[in-house]
């Protein structure tokens, strides 16, 4: 465990899409972020805050991404609430934009010229 409090808890990613990347799990089992109370959100969003200044000091990335999936059809493979927060590094993709967004491939690039 990298970090806790009274309602939630981080660990280090056991699939890691970056060093450093850690989760941020609510200690009650639930699936969805949304039927979590308000006490309990609000806790794991502190720990997400906390945990990317360690990651920031012990890494120094160039950014984050923070992410979570709630339910399958957003790729929600493990049934239990966890905040990604994912350091990103400059020239880990050939092009950052979008972030998020590459979800949808297909929708992501809105900058281009699309004619």
């Amino acid at each position: 465990m990298l970090a806790s409090n009274a309602l939630a808890l981080a660990i280090p990613d056991g699939y890691p899409l970056s060093k450093g990347h850690v989760l941020v799990i609510p200690r009650r089992h639930i699936a969805d972020l949304f039927d979590l109370e308000a006490e309990e959100q609000a806790a794991v969003w502190v720990l997400v805050a906390g945990v990317r200044e360690v990651v920031q000091r012990s890494h120094r990335p160039a950014g984050f991404n923070i992410g979570v999936n709630v339910g399958a059809a957003a790729g929600q493979t493990v049934a239990h609430v966890h905040v990604h927060v994912i350091p990103r590094y400059l020239g880990d993709v050939p092009d950052p934009r979008g972030g998020v967004r590459w979800v949808l491939p297909d929708r992501a690039d809105y900058w281009s010229d699309r004619t």
